[in-house]
């Protein structure tokens, strides 16, 4: 008896990941250097084929864990990219994942031996294959997200300041947000604890960190509510 599919055209399935990070001012998008052919040298998202033995979300794991280190990271699926001719070296369609980590997080040991890059949103270089549209579809899911899950947490650092916070969401919307209808909004959420120390690099004052609290923050994560 002949196997099923004999008959069928092979392709091969890859996964590639677009990892944004926030470094108190701007979204970044971590890449690397790419480094087989084609276009082997030139700037990349971290990707890899999909394994006989893994499901797509099992290496979209695997290759942010190669990359980063972390395992407990906001990942979500993106879209698939099929088009025909979209890599030179052959049949491959990927499925892409976008991922938010902290920046502060990243082993440096990780990028020196990666040649991997954090770059400005705004300042991409020439990058392979389809992977600026990549980019270009994640951060508009981002935004998107943002606005009825509090999923932009996972790019601050454990302990953050109103303005940090607030800062992150205009860099996420690219635009300015009025500031005390941002702080009404957000402590309505009440999903914040105020801790008893305050930031003073940034003003003789100082402003209070706040930390938030998981499981309000989970619980809105699942009813999708107006966040912003």
């Amino acid at each position: 008896m002949a196997a099923p599919y004999q008959d069928q055209a092979r392709l091969l399935v890859a996964v590639d990941c677009i990892i944004f990070g926030f470094n108190g001012k701007e979204l970044k998008a971590l890449l690397v250097k790419r480094r087989l052919e084609p276009e082997m040298g030139r700037w990349s998202l971290m990707g890899g084929f999909v394994q006989q033995e893994e499901s797509v979300e099992q290496a979209a794991t695997r290759v942010l864990d190669q990359l980063t280190g972390l395992t407990d990271i906001y990942m979500e699926q993106l879209y698939c990219f099929g088009d025909v001719k979209r890599d030179p070296g052959g049949r491959v369609v990927s499925v892409a994942f976008f991922a938010l980590i902290k920046i502060d997080d990243y082993d440096e040991a990780l990028m020196m031996d990666h040649h991997s890059q954090w770059f400005s949103l705004n300042k991409l270089p020439p990058l392979v294959f389809d992977h600026k549209n990549m980019i270009r579809q994640a951060r508009q899911r981002l935004k998107e997200k943002a606005s009825t899950h509090p999923i932009g947490f996972a790019l601050l650092p454990l302990k953050f300041t109103l303005q940090q916070l607030q800062g992150l969401y205009e860099a996420i919307y690219e635009t300015s947000l009025d500031k005390r209808n941002f702080t009404r909004k957000i402590h309505s959420l009440n999903i914040l604890h105020k801790l008893g120390e305050k930031d003073k690099e940034s003003s003789k004052k100082g402003a209070f960190y706040y930390v938030f609290d998981r499981k309000k923050y989970e619980q809105l994560d699942k009813e999708a509510i107006q966040f912003l």
